[in-house]
């Protein structure tokens, strides 16, 4: 299958073993899209990075840059502590990013389906005025750029957060309320989906997969809530997890962490304090001493890790990312043993991988 884009989310190629219909065997072979980000980042300096990390899982910038931004402060120390409005600004837009990601990966898995782009679409609306206060806050939709080590780039244009409130407390949940409503007990959804592509909680830990398709197997793992970052600590929210790790699980998982999403929204955007985003005048040179640091946040696909070794010049020595998309990937033979070449496709849009994350 492949290499070919419509189905594959992203430029991706499957070598199957088939008996009759039937799944036997499956490798996935990635590399078509490989841009060496990885090398690329020894070479830019550290402020360089940043654009360079939305295009990584390129529908979920603000959380990339989450993740790297934590990374260098750990060495940084107190020099790029993160002002209390930064901090909560931060969290705002990673769960932004998380609602506008699942409703991507729901409205694409009934693509995958056979739905064709009506599901879809009614998820892209919401996802597409997500992307605009995105675009009023860091100028730009998609490729953000919005983070900085100690903060955030800019501070919300005025009017921005009654724009955020009202999309958070007076529409989301009633738009994740309709998804539920025509989705989840759709006869064609249940038929496609339940007990297709199952993963036991013990195959999930073994493949180390994270987020959704972990959580869907019903291990409740959520790196908000054991290892917090930033400010998650403060934040009412639960963990969502399914039971049987099959599609139907990981798509339910998925939407009921958009309501978590709303409720912490709505927390943040409550408690929003005034005051500085950065702890100094913003600066286009940084010094970052020597030393080692990973950091890791949830990001909507899972566990995303930046692991950076500086040795005291303008750039890393060493930077390498854990990135989610990719370790899910290697559960897809598991996965997709015994089902039949129509179920590949289903299975492979519950996974929620995105190219520019496997292949960086």
């Amino acid at each position: 299958m492949g290499p070919q884009h419509p189905s594959t989310h992203g430029v991706f190629r499957i070598n199957l073993r088939v008996d009759g219909e039937t799944i036997v065997g499956l490798k996935p072979v990635m590399g078509y899209m490989h841009r060496n980000h990885e090398k690329i980042g020894e070479r830019n300096t550290f402020l360089m990075n940043f654009p360079f990390t939305d295009r990584l899982d390129y529908l979920t910038s603000m959380g990339n840059n989450f993740g790297y931004a934590l990374a260098v402060e750990q060495l940084m120390g107190d020099d790029a502590k993160p002002p209390e409005r930064a901090e909560y600004i931060r969290v705002i837009m990673a769960e932004l990013t998380r609602i506008a990601s699942h409703m991507w990966s729901i409205g694409f898995l009934l693509n995958d389906l056979g739905a064709f782009f009506t599901p879809a679409l009614y998820a892209i609306e919401e996802r597409e005025l997500i992307l605009d206060l995105f675009e009023w806050a860091a100028g730009s939709r998609m490729m953000c750029n919005y983070f900085r080590f100690g903060g955030v780039a800019f501070d919300l244009p005025r009017g921005w957060v009654e724009r955020c409130k009202g999309i958070a407390f007076d529409r989301l949940d009633g738009k994740i309320d309709e998804l539920d409503r025509y989705l989840s007990g759709n006869e064609i959804v249940l038929e496609r989906c339940k007990g297709v592509g199952v993963l036991t909680a013990k195959q999930a830990i073994e493949f180390s997969t994270a987020g959704p398709v972990l959580r869907a197997s019903g291990v409740s793992y959520d790196i908000r809530r054991a290892a917090p970052y930033s400010i998650y600590d403060r934040f009412d929210f639960k963990v969502v997890t399914g039971t049987n790790g099959d599609l139907y699980d990981r798509y339910l998982v998925r939407l009921e962490e958009m309501r978590e999403s709303v409720k912490i929204l709505k927390q943040a955007l409550r408690d929003l304090p005034e005051g500085p985003i950065l702890p100094g005048k913003k600066t286009y040179q940084i010094k970052v001493p020597a030393g080692e640091a990973y950091s890791r946040v949830e990001n909507p696909k899972g566990e995303l890790g930046y692991y950076v070794v500086a040795d005291g010049s303008s750039s890393a020595y060493r930077y390498h990312i854990r990135s989610p998309s990719f370790i899910n990937l290697t559960a897809l033979e598991q996965m997709c043993l015994g089902h039949t070449i129509a179920d590949v496709v289903g299975i492979l849009g519950s996974l929620d991988i995105v190219l520019g994350e496997v292949d960086r």
